[in-house]
């Protein structure tokens, strides 16, 4: 019996037994006695064709397009299953007692061999597998015919040499179905090449569809685009997308080919222009910048820190409005520029240092007399610590600048003080009355609106800012008005 393992490897014929037989090809008729046609035991049963003696060639000519715009080509679509074709030639067929092997058909009998091996059954199973070998033949072709894999006209011709043949072949089986399976197969074919023939100019027609939009594309890069970089990879990946596109006669290709070079030239030529006029721009730049560093170093010995340090801010804002001269010569130019200002912003930070050690200096001489005025007990002695509270101050303000941060923190203990010996000079409040409550609630919301516009300041966020001003300002007016009540 034959058997098919797998329709894409081919169909592997079962060894036959170690016998004798004799075959006879048709059309011929063997002799029981044998002759020319007799088959040795040596020889076997013949091997079933495989699939791929069926299988047609890919039509001759232009390759398939590929199926998207990618250098991999598409892969073909997988062959349709075919099962393995076992017939029962006992119904097809028998052996006589000489060995003759005869198929029936709508005509009768026929001779197709002989057999001289062993038992009726043998050789007629070996005339059956002739049979499954030609119908798995042609289940073949109509598998590929309904996969729409190969020529449909190829199919056409061998499906008809298969019909041709099928009648007279020397096998037991349905010979005359086989047949009309294969005559029905040259009716699809011609149908199928039909829309094959479409299939293809329709391909085509997409291939140059493709071509046409890279060319346009092209020209557009050419005409528009200044992102030279971007476009030039552009165009290099549209060549090698070109070369995946084929399947268009040469001269429709040749035509698209020269519009997509052209437009790569007029892209070359334009960015060579814009690539010379930079250049000019560049040394134009290279001189105005030139110019600010010989500035910079003139300022650079400068000791009128403010003035100076505006001067240079103002620098550095026309060295940014300056475009640039090429990453090397911009990266020189810069340090000279920028080792310019680094000189006089070096001194003042000098200068700087030596004034908040000063200020330093002059915070803990304004503490030791904030202590002296601390110690001061005016119950005591009112005039005696009125006088010393008077000369504190004066050598209080005669001393210079104190750092920032503190000296709210410095103007609030003498500001104690000062109420300290102001309230006991006046005989009718022997202590400060209370604060108004509503003046005390007034101060209390100014201070929470000045939180609030910090915040916004610290976020950045504008509206925020804006909002947060008009709220202050309204809290101090309120502020105002309550002090001036609690006052009359």
């Amino acid at each position: 019996m034959s058997s098919t393992d797998d329709p894409g490897n081919g169909v592997q014929q079962a060894a036959p037994p170690i016998a004798e037989i004799t075959e006879t090809p048709a059309p011929e008729v063997a002799t029981p006695t044998g002759g020319s046609d007799a088959v040795t035991p040596a020889a076997g049963t013949p091997a079933a064709p495989a699939p791929a003696d069926a299988a047609l060639p890919d039509p001759a000519g232009e390759p398939e397009p590929p199926a998207v715009p990618s250098p991999a080509p598409a892969p073909a679509p997988p062959a349709a299953p075919v099962e393995t074709v076992v017939s029962d030639p006992a119904q097809w067929g028998r052996v006589d007692e000489q060995g003759t092997v005869f198929v029936r058909t709508a005509d009768g009998e026929r001779e197709v061999g002989s057999w001289q091996a062993g038992d009726a059954a043998a050789g007629l199973a070996h005339y059956g597998r002739r049979y499954d070998d030609l119908a798995t033949e042609v289940a073949l072709l109509e598998a590929r015919l309904k996969a729409h894999t190969g020529n449909p006209a190829e199919i056409k011709a061998k499906a008809e040499g298969l019909a041709g043949s099928i009648p007279a072949a020397a096998a037991v089986g349905d010979l005359e179905g086989l047949a009309a399976r294969a005559r029905a197969m040259v009716a699809t074919a011609e149908a199928a090449a039909v829309e094959y023939r479409a299939e293809k100019a329709a391909a085509r027609a997409a291939q140059v569809a493709r071509k046409e939009a890279l060319a346009a594309e092209a020209e557009q890069i050419a005409a528009e685009s200044t992102s030279w970089k971007a476009a030039g990879d552009r165009l290099k990946a549209i060549v090698e997308e070109w070369k995946t596109i084929r399947g268009i006669d040469r001269k429709t290709d040749d035509a698209l080919w020269q519009r997509f070079a052209a437009a790569r030239d007029a892209f070359g030529r334009r960015r060579g222009a814009h690539f010379a006029q930079l250049d000019a721009q560049r040394g134009e730049a290279r001189a105005a910048k030139q110019e600010l560093i010989t500035e910079a170093q003139r300022l650079s010995t400068s000791t009128e820190w403010g003035p100076t340090s505006a001067a240079m801010r103002s620098l550095m804002d026309r060295w940014k409005a300056v475009p640039r001269t090429g990453r090397d010569g911009d990266d020189d130019l810069w340090k000279q520029f920028r080792a310019a200002q680094d000189v006089f912003f070096s001194a003042r930070a000098e200068q700087d240092k030596a004034r908040d050690a000063e200020q330093v200096a002059n915070q803990q001489a304004k503490e030791e007399l904030l202590a002296e005025a601390e110690q001061l007990d005016p119950g005591k002695d009112l005039r005696g610590a009125q006088n010393a509270l008077r000369k504190i101050q004066e050598r209080y303000d005669a001393i210079g600048h104190v750092p920032r941060a503190v000296m709210r923190q410095l103007e609030d203990r003498m500001t104690a003080v000062e109420q300290k010996v102001r309230g006991a000079a006046d005989a009718g409040r022997v202590r400060t009355a209370p604060e108004n409550p509503m003046v005390a609630s007034m101060r209390a919301a100014v201070t929470k609106a000045e939180e609030q516009l910090a915040k916004a300041e610290a976020a950045g966020d504008e509206r925020r800012i804006d909002e947060a001003q008009a709220n202050l300002a309204t809290r101090r007016e309120w502020l105002a008005e309550a002090e001036k009540s609690a006052r009359r």
